[in-house]
């Protein structure tokens, strides 16, 4: 009786772990996609890896950049100009597993340009990540204000990119 319960037990543990690990490619997925988006400059694809109250946060935006935007009208307002102003590709994309399989932890850096000014837009990243269904619920966002600004030209422009 007692090694039933001992294999149930283990079957079970195995499928939870394997659900976990669909769950956490979806995830990584999901991130993959939105980095895809943005390099490519589909930001209505990009919104659409969001759920329809998914907040983006900049916990360490220059001062009168916004601490975060929520829901995909908001979401796209704000980044619907990315393109216009920033070419850029991501690379060098590191995954860190989390035990919440829909908690991705990314590391990434992006390489690229302002479009205006020609400066160089090479930034760090690190991004913590929740989401529900495959789709994008928070998004943390940590990055160096101070290589936006200088790419752009000026703390003011930073603040305004979404214009």
């Amino acid at each position: 009786m007692l090694n039933q319960e001992i294999i149930r037990t283990e079957e079970s543990q195995g499928k939870q772990v394997a659900q976990d690990e669909t769950i956490r490619a979806k995830a990584q997925e999901t991130f993959r996609n939105h980095l895809k988006h943005l390099s490519g400059g589909d930001i209505e694809a990009w919104v659409d890896l969001w759920q329809e109250d998914g907040v983006l946060e900049f916990p360490y935006g220059p001062a009168g950049f916004p601490d975060a935007k929520q829901g995909k009208e908001e979401l796209y307002e704000y980044m619907k100009n990315f393109p216009k102003h920033f070419e850029v590709e991501f690379a060098d994309l590191i995954f860190h597993p989390a035990q919440d399989p829909e908690l991705t932890i990314a590391e990434f850096k992006s390489y690229g340009k302002h479009r205006e000014t020609g400066n160089p837009y090479n930034q760090t990243y690190i991004s913590v990540v929740r989401t529900k269904d495959g789709r994008i619920a928070s998004y943390r966002d940590f990055w160096n204000p101070l290589v936006a600004i200088e790419s752009v030209g000026s703390a003011n422009d930073a603040v305004r990119f979404s214009e």
